[in-house]
C-alpha cells in the first residue's frame, strides 16, 4: 500500500487523528463555503411501526450539501492547503462520482484545473456533473484502474491528488459534519455512519467521541465492499479483489493506514448490510421521509432496521444521510427492488 498517495505527506502529519481544535479551525475555514445541512426527526412509517417507542431517530441531511454529498467538506479543505504553484499544476481525483464532483467544484472555486478518473460504469449524471464543473473526465474500466491512473498523473504531471477518503485534511473536513451534528442535537446515544474508505466515518467519529465520549459510533458497509470491516478483523488495512454492490459510492477497493487508524481509534463497531437491505432502506426513506437518496445514503437506515436494531432500541440516534447523486431511472429501479424485497 506504500505506493498510494494520500492528501498530506507523512512528514506533515502532526497527529494520528484530527483533534477537536483542528476540526473547529477547519469549520471556521469552510464557513460560507459549505452549507450547514439540517437535521430532521423521523417519526412516521417504519420507525413508528417497528422500532421501540422510546427510540428517537434523527436524520442528518447531508444530501442537501452543495454538490449533493458530504464530499465537498474534505475536497475544499484539501484545496485550501495548496500553494500557488500546486494550484497552477492542478489536481486529480479518483472516484465513482461523488468525490469527483466535489473535487471538480472545489478546483473551479480555487481557480485550478482538475482531472477526475472515474470507472466508465459510473452514473452518467455524475460524469455530466463533473464536466459541468469544468473538470476533464478520464474513464477507466474499474475503480482500481481509476486510482492507478490518478497516481500516474501525480507522478507524470505533478498534480496533487485530492484523495476521496484518506489523510488528515479529508478527515478534518468530514469532522466538521460531526461537530455540526452535536451543535444541532446536543446529547446523542449513537451515531450511524456509512463507510466507503472510512474518511467520513473516521472524521465524524473523531469529532463525536472528543465531544461526547459516551456516544457510540457505528460504521456501515455493504457486504460487497467491506474493506473496513475486514481491516477491523485483520488488525491492519485490507484490500478487496473486487467490489460488487449497488452502493457504488461506498465501493472503496481498499482501506488505507490513516483512515483505518482513525476509525479504529474512534469507531465502536462496523456492521454490514446487503444490497436488498439498502434498497429497502431507500424505499423507506422515500415513502416515509420523501427523500430521494442514493444507496450509500440509505446505509445507516439499513443498519438501524437490521443489524443494529436491538442495540439501538430506546436510544437517541442520528443517522448520516450522506448524499443523493443518482439519476431518476436508476433511483426508480432500486426503489422498485426495495418495495418488492
Amino acid at each position: 500500500m506504500s505506493a498510494v498517495v494520500t492528501d498530506t505527506p507523512p512528514a506533515a502529519v502532526a497527529s494520528p487523528y484530527p483533534s477537536l481544535a483542528e476540526i473547529r479551525a477547519t469549520a471556521a475555514r469552510l464557513e460560507g463555503k459549505v452549507l450547514h445541512t439540517p437535521v430532521w426527526r423521523w417519526q412516521t412509517g417504519v420507525v413508528a411501526d417497528s422500532l421501540h417507542p422510546d427510540t428517537e431517530v434523527w436524520l442528518k441531511l447531508e444530501l442537501f450539501q452543495r454538490t449533493g454529498t458530504f464530499k465537498l467538506r474534505g475536497a475544499l479543505n484539501n484545496l485550501a492547503a495548496l500553494d500557488a504553484e500546486a494550484l497552477r499544476r492542478g489536481v486529480v481525483a479518483a472516484s465513482a462520482g461523488n468525490h469527483a464532483i466535489a473535487a471538480a467544484y472545489a478546483a473551479r472555486v480555487a481557480g485550478c484545473h482538475a482531472k477526475v478518473a472515474m470507472p466508465r460504469h459510473a452514473s452518467p449524471a455524475r460524469i455530466s456533473a463533473c464536466r459541468a464543473e469544468g473538470a476533464e473526465v478520464l474513464l477507466t474500466d474499474t475503480v482500481h484502474d481509476a486510482f492507478e491512473l490518478a497516481q500516474r498523473l501525480v507522478a507524470e504531471e505533478g498534480r496533487t491528488l485530492v484523495h476521496p477518503f484518506d489523510g488528515p485534511l479529508t478527515a478534518q473536513g468530514t469532522g466538521t459534519l460531526g461537530l455540526e451534528l452535536v451543535e444541532q442535537l446536543g446529547r446523542l446515544d449513537a451515531v450511524v455512519v456509512p463507510v466507503g474508505g472510512g474518511g467520513l466515518c473516521g472524521g465524524v467519529a473523531a469529532a463525536i467521541k472528543q465531544l461526547q465520549p459516551a456516544c457510540r459510533v457505528y460504521g456501515v458497509e455493504p457486504f460487497g465492499a467491506d474493506a473496513m470491516f475486514r481491516s477491523f478483523e485483520a488488525g491492519e488495512p485490507a484490500r478487496l479483489e473486487r467490489v460488487d454492490t449497488v452502493a457504488d459510492s461506498l465501493g472503496a477497493p481498499y482501506a488505507l493506514p490513516y483512515s483505518w487508524g482513525v476509525c479504529r481509534r474512534f469507531v465502536d463497531q462496523i456492521v454490514r448490510v446487503d444490497d436488498e437491505a439498502l434498497c429497502r432502506a431507500m424505499h423507506a426513506l422515500f415513502r416515509d421521509m420523501k427523500l430521494a437518496v442514493e444507496p450509500a445514503a440509505a446505509a445507516a437506515t439499513a443498519a438501524l432496521l437490521g443489524p443494529l436494531r436491538a442495540q439501538l432500541d430506546g436510544q437517541r440516534v442520528a443517522l448520516i444521510v450522506c448524499g443523493s447523486n443518482i439519476d431518476a431511472t436508476r433511483h426508480a429501479e432500486l426503489l422498485a427492488r426495495g418495495a418488492a424485497s
